[in-house]
């Protein structure tokens, strides 16, 4: 009588595959706008550096965390929620001159690759598109924690630090420097939280 036997290859490697744990897949994390702060510094004819920040943001981006990495996403950063506590000076950042919000009304950050430089940080490299210009750039960033949310919401969430420094007259923003009004150097820092998106509709 014929018996079927499963090859002992065969059967090692159907145990192996059975042992091994499937690997994770990144996963979505949408920027809570509730917890994000971005800075952004600029000399002021040579005398003192002028802070500001954007108030209204919006983003996504994938995270492996079995590796603790980025991978692709997006950060978009409305121009004409720009504010440096001075009415006048927010008004003019607007125009033209600056960040010509009414025909470039989102400065966009897309995320193109992730190079770890330590357990928890890594230079993210991206592409930023302001005043209909785009141009790379790369940021340091810090991974800080992963969890369940403690409070409120209760959603697994990333916290992330980060800065980078850029020219503004890369992207054709030239307004005030020459004579020298406005530095061209602009430091940006970057702390927000970002919640893993449900799979659920």
């Amino acid at each position: 009588m014929k018996t079927n036997v499963l090859h002992p290859v065969l059967l090692a490697a159907a145990l192996t595959l059975a042992a091994s744990p499937a690997l994770a897949e990144p996963e979505t994390f949408v920027v809570d706008g509730e917890h994000f702060s971005m800075s952004f510094e600029v000399m002021h004819i040579g005398y003192a550096p002028v802070i500001g920040m954007f108030r209204d943001i919006e983003g996504e981006f994938e995270f492996d965390e079995e590796n603790n990495e980025l991978s692709s996403g997006k950060l978009v950063f409305k121009s004409e929620s720009v504010f440096t506590n001075h009415k006048k000076r927010d008004e003019h950042l607007r125009k033209p001159d600056f960040l010509d919000s009414d025909q470039y009304p989102d400065v966009v950050f897309e995320l193109t690759d992730f190079e770890k430089t330590g357990e928890n940080t890594g230079t993210v490299t991206g592409d930023l598109t302001m005043l209909g210009n785009t141009r790379p750039v790369e940021v340091d960033v810090t991974l800080n924690k992963s969890d369940e949310y403690p409070i409120g919401h209760e959603d697994y969430t990333l916290g992330i630090s980060a800065q980078t420094t850029i020219n503004r007259s890369d992207w054709g923003m030239t307004y005030g420097l020459d004579p020298a009004l406005v530095g061209d150097e602009v430091k940006m820092r970057f702390g927000f939280e970002a919640n893993k998106k449900s799979g659920f509709f």
